[in-house]
């Protein structure tokens, strides 16, 4: 028999508590395993995960192609850096413009760097038709509401008070107009303007889609101005609306596109297409990174577009989101005084509630229910792309749930 004292290991909670940094607050749980739909933490708790790592991981936890390339792809090679070509970088590449069209693609880590070299390339064209002349075109338009990252650039691009406050002076050279307002962009174009930037459906900022009329607009300004029309699909984008880029419902086509979040199913990966109109602004030394696009974060990218592919995933989003939708508009009209409004397109929904949302995502939590919030009082809806009609129907009975408890 041992005399020496058990060891006592610091719990997950601790662990955050004494050495994480603060900027998120106190976790509510500790995950610790999920598949499909499903996550569960470290007491065994089962909850239906409609976060999906806020719109990250679009085949839903652990897809079994999904760890399979990754798997095997960490067997072979990791990371070579962009001083060297490595196959899967090219692939991806070359199946990410046959669904943007015709163009060039650059791959980062993340939609805030993604983002942020779109607003470069603004900055660069700008340059070109200044005839070379630096900081005298310039002024990128965005949307009130609108979220871009937490870069400098981005939260320059990000007109909420939650993001700026404590980090100016801010990057200048942006301005804001109304979203769904043509006139209140055309107001803000003058001689320095080189692009607008916006979220096809706005997502941190309530979950706001850009109507087909809006977008339509934003393009011939930007014909008739020369101006780059920008789009950020990091949330919206790669199938999450039912086709591969949210945009495509309006028929629109951007001259450029910062993507990320649902890329790579779970690993980091952002990318950049740029239109042919605008492909030669970034020359060699101009703009680059360290990880971006190596062998390991495109063999997890390619796998999520196999998936979505074979199992015909933007197909199911379209099928399972109708009568979801449906569903989640009849909670409004029995809870009027609780859900003041249902909107979104495909897997990316929002409940606008009458009051904070805080209680409400507890509740939900408790009983089962994983969800984010976001600005004007919004519940987030982000399930992932191979969810379940079974699965969409429990998360409507769950909120019915707590929306009765709480009337």
């Amino acid at each position: 028999m041992s005399n020496r004292p058990e060891v006592v290991r610091p719990s997950t909670a601790d662990l955050y508590d004494a050495h994480v940094l603060k900027n998120y607050g106190r976790p509510a749980l500790t995950l610790v395993r999920g598949r499909g739909a499903l996550v569960w933490d470290d007491t065994g708790r089962q909850f239906l995960d409609f976060t999906s790592g806020i719109a990250v991981s679009a085949l839903g936890h652990c897809h079994p192609h999904w760890v399979a390339a990754v798997q095997r792809q960490a067997g072979e090679l990791i990371h070579v850096s962009n001083l060297f070509r490595n196959p899967n970088q090219g692939e991806l590449a070359r199946r990410l413009v046959g669904y943007a069209g015709p163009g060039r693609v650059f791959f980062c880590n993340s939609g805030a760097e993604a983002n942020e070299g779109l607003l470069k390339l603004a900055r660069l064209h700008g340059m070109k038709r200044a005839g070379g002349e630096e900081g005298k075109i310039y002024k990128v338009i965005c949307a009130k509401s609108a979220f871009h990252g937490r870069t400098f650039g981005g939260m320059s691009a990000t007109p909420q008070e939650k993001i700026q406050k404590g980090f100016r002076p801010l990057v200048p050279g942006f301005a804001f107009g109304e979203l769904n307002n043509v006139a209140s962009f055309e107001a803000l174009i003058d001689g320095t303007t080189a692009a607008i930037f916006v979220e096809t459906i706005q997502g941190e900022g309530g979950v706001n889609p850009a109507t087909p009329e809006f977008l339509l607009g934003l393009r011939e300004l930007c014909n008739r101005h020369d101006l780059l029309l920008m789009i950020d699909e990091v949330q919206c984008g790669v199938g999450r609306t039912g086709k591969f880029f949210a945009y495509e419902h309006a028929g629109v086509r951007p001259d450029a596109i910062g993507m990320a979040k649902g890329l790579g199913g779970g690993f980091p990966i952002g990318a950049i297409w740029i239109g042919e109109k605008a492909t030669d602004l970034f020359q060699p030394g101009m703009h680059g990174t360290t990880f971006g696009g190596t062998p390991l974060a495109c063999a997890a990218a390619l796998a999520v577009l196999d998936v979505i592919e074979k199992e015909r995933l933007m197909e199911k989003v379209v099928l399972n989101s109708a009568p979801w939708l449906t569903a989640l508009a009849q909670l409004a009209m029995d809870f009027p005084a609780q859900v003041l409004a249902v909107r979104g397109r495909g897997y990316m929904v929002g409940l606008q509630l009458a009051s904070d949302p805080t209680a409400y995502v507890a509740a939900l939590r408790e009983a089962g229910l994983l969800v984010p919030s976001a600005g004007g009082n919004v519940i987030r809806l982000l399930p992932p792309l191979t969810v379940t009609p079974a699965e969409l129907a429990q998360s409507v009975e769950i909120i019915r749930s707590v929306l009765a408890a709480k009337a």
